[in-house]
């Protein structure tokens, strides 16, 4: 794969709510909570610390020169230990390569600076910690300047830094050298930020400063936490959804070499031993009876004749302009079409893990999380602990895309009840088959689409109807819904498409199953992205327009938009002559701050569909490390196709069908495709790139499977349907 780059080409909070794709928050307005990088890092922190300067929560220079950074975010492949180091050091004036970077603890301080939570998703790890990281910077390097300024008797104004040196007035001092005179001084309340135009790191492509680690096998994943006396648990838990353990009989499991325990905890019946395989032995020893669930024959088969009873109802309104009702009896021609996704699987490379210890008057947890602060105060309820008695030690995650913020912390608990039980320090870890059956996916969800066209074939009436399972019901994030709206969740990237189309109403049937679901790598856009891209290009053609010019129509007010749309189609040369064989499809989201057009080349060769090149043009506004951008989304390329090709989780029997990567494929290497990344330069405000690069890829392929073979592709996977 090769990419180009080119410019062408509680606080309150707002209940305008942005979505976050692991971890939720919402979209839009919000009110300023605080900068968490001013001032003077709290108690706690500052005695992890040791001497030097701590000048406020993010940064700490020592006398021996090193300079750290500690990251409220969590690393989880998305490229933020490079990202957010770049942001610091820009301000600090210090090479990001030559910065430690340490994960923080968990601690307001660290808090998003609009929401009172420590947690990564939505997108958001970027330009959530802009302006606090150059704000940090920016009050450690003017406390250093100040310190040689009384040191050698000169205006602060006199002086400059040049990567971790004060130099002025013939003089010359290392930061480290200056960092017990600036401790001593008062953090500055304003600081100055530095002109853009004189950037050093900031916006140039740097590469992954946590590779030599990985490489090298010296990154600290939580599946590598070992700790003295520590005990491994394997849950045997019901193979269907709200079951429960009716009996068990553990004498042959307590037989198996190595099991030192056997306890009934909420999540099933968990086995610890002196090593993961002994654990796993015992747990499959264990002779379990299984009271079902609440709907013991509850399969997908079930919710899908519930969910399309829904369409033909009324939902909750969403979106409503014009009279979307009245103008599709006045269409020249007019469509009925309903489009199907799946339960969808994380999948996270790295198993679900945690090791937690418990005693009298305290907890230490390590993981992979997404979500510090919910996981801290899970585990301080489930104690009876304040939320202070309970610490968390965020390690690299392998893989996350919303899974490992769980809104019940379930991992974490399972550790942290079985750790209390056995006074010990005591690591979970999942299976593969636990991971894939144990619920919490990206819902199943419907959307039926009525719309219609003019005698010009453009759109004049869009009628969209959904329904699946709310992600922000029943969690810490419930509050943020309006009354009486529906979740937000289910419909974003419908009720706000950018395409101008007068008569636009979106309603919302938010259904229930007894499958958990969560967020999942772009939430409610990876229905609705498939949906809206798809039905337009069935509108293009029903109005007998091309799909591309159809989108140029409908975006005439919007030239960020149209911006990204031209660049993806010129470098596909969409329009001209392709390879025999080889057709394309288009498709455009906006997501999370960011606007991406994809363009897919396909082919169809006796019902097999290869996806051979994907063109991708996305305008994030300012990008801090061009190159992770670009890395995001050849992941999200991958992902997504994943998905759109093989990803689904079917249910039967009230558990899920599929149970490990034979059953769930993911995309492998040989069927890659080609991706070209185009970096669409605009002054709009900065935007995500974990999650935007998702939505148009399955759209896309579609489209252009379509052009290839005349059939058009409704339901996911697309194995399922071609």
């Amino acid at each position: 794969m090769t990419a180009h780059t080119s410019g062408e080409d509680s606080a309150r909070t707002s209940r305008r709510m942005f979505l976050v794709g692991g971890g939720v928050v919402a979209t839009g307005l919000l009110v300023p909570w605080y900068f968490a990088g001013r001032g003077a890092p709290s108690a706690g922190i500052a005695a992890t610390r040791g001497p030097g300067l701590s000048a406020n929560a993010f940064v700490h220079v020592a006398p021996d020169d090193t300079v750290t950074v500690w990251l409220a975010k969590s690393e989880m492949g998305q490229g933020v230990y490079t990202g957010l180091t770049q942001i610091l050091g820009e301000e600090l004036d210090v090479d990001p390569r030559r910065i430690k970077v340490e994960f923080a603890p968990v601690d307001a301080a660290f808090n998003h600076p609009h929401v009172p939570m420590q947690f990564t998703g939505g997108s958001m790890s970027t330009n959530s910690s802009y302006e606090q990281l150059r704000k940090a910077g920016a009050t450690a390097r003017a406390m250093l300047v100040a310190a040689a300024a009384r040191r050698w008797s000169l205006a602060a104004a006199s002086l400059e830094t040049t990567d971790g040196q004060v130099v002025g007035g013939g003089q010359r001092a290392k930061y480290g050298d200056l960092a017990i005179d600036a401790s001593e001084l008062a953090p500055p309340r304003d600081v100055t930020l530095k002109d853009p135009a004189k950037f050093r790191y900031i916006g140039r492509s740097l590469r992954r400063l946590d590779s030599p680690q990985k490489i090298t096998g010296r990154a600290q994943f939580g599946i590598d936490v070992i700790r003295p006396d520590m005990a491994h648990a394997a849950i045997a838990r019901p193979p269907m959804f709200g079951g429960a353990v009716r009996s068990v009989d553990d004498r042959a499991a307590r037989a198996v070499a190595g099991v030192l325990d056997v306890r009934q905890i909420a999540a099933g019946v968990a086995v610890l031993a002196t090593n993961t395989w002994s654990a796993r032995q015992g747990r499959d020893a264990l002779e379990i009876e299984w009271a079902p669930g609440a709907e013991p024959d509850f399969s997908l088969a079930t919710l899908r004749t519930r969910y399309q009873a829904l369409l033909r109802e009324p939902g909750a309104i969403a979106t409503n302009t014009g009279d979307a009702a009245a103008a599709l009896g006045n269409g020249a021609r007019s469509l009925d079409v309903e489009y199907e996704l799946p339960y969808l699987a994380h999948a996270c490379m790295e198993p679900l893990n945690c090791v937690a210890q418990v005693t009298e008057h305290s907890c230490e947890i390590w993981t992979g999380t997404q979500m510090q602060t919910a996981d801290r105060d899970a585990a301080a309820a489930l104690l009876g602990f304040k939320p202070e008695q309970v610490s968390i030690h965020t390690t690299f995650l392998g893989g996350g895309f919303g899974r490992r913020g769980n809104p019940r912390a379930d991992f974490v608990l399972e550790a942290v009840e079985l750790a209390k039980a056995a006074g010990r320090p005591v690591k979970v870890t999942w299976t593969r088959e636990d991971d894939m059956r144990g619920g919490w996916y990206r819902p199943f969800g419907l959307s039926r689409v009525r719309a219609a066209v003019d005698a010009a074939g453009l759109p004049i009436a869009w009628l969209h109807t959904i329904a699946a399972q709310p992600v922000l019901r029943g969690t810490q994030f419930e509050g943020f819904i309006p009354p009486g709206a529906p979740d937000p969740t289910v419909a974003e990237g419908a009720a706000d498409m950018p395409y101008a189309i007068a008569n636009l109403r979106v309603e919302v049937h938010e259904g229930a199953s007894p499958v958990p679901v969560q967020w999942w790598r772009s939430v409610g856009h990876s229905h609705t992205g498939f949906a809206v891209n798809g039905a337009l290009d069935e509108l293009a053609q029903l109005g007998g327009r091309d799909p591309l010019e159809l989108r140029r129509a409908l975006l005439a007010g919007k030239p960020r938009h149209l911006a990204v749309l031209n660049a993806a189609a010129r470098r596909a040369r969409w329009g001209e002559a392709q390879e025999p064989g080889h057709h394309l499809g288009i498709a455009l989201q906006e997501s999370f701050g960011s606007i991406v057009a994809q363009v897919a080349e396909v082919s169809v060769e006796r019902g097999a569909v290869r996806v051979h090149r994907i063109t991708c043009a996305i305008d994030c506004g300012f990008a801090v490390n061009p190159g992770g951008v670009i890395a995001q989304m050849e992941s999200a390329v991958v992902f997504g196709l994943s998905a759109a090709l093989y990803g689904e989780i079917g249910i039967e029997h009230g558990g899920a069908v599929q149970s490990n990567f034979d059953d769930y494929r993911l995309l492998r290497i040989s069927e890659m495709p080609f991706v070209d990344t185009i970096l669409v330069a605009s002054d709009g405000p900065m935007g995500g790139a974990g999650e935007p690069g998702v939505p148009p890829v399955a759209p896309a392929v579609c489209n252009a499977i379509f052009a290839a073979t005349g059939k058009r592709i409704r339901r996911l996977p697309i194995t399922s349907s071609l």
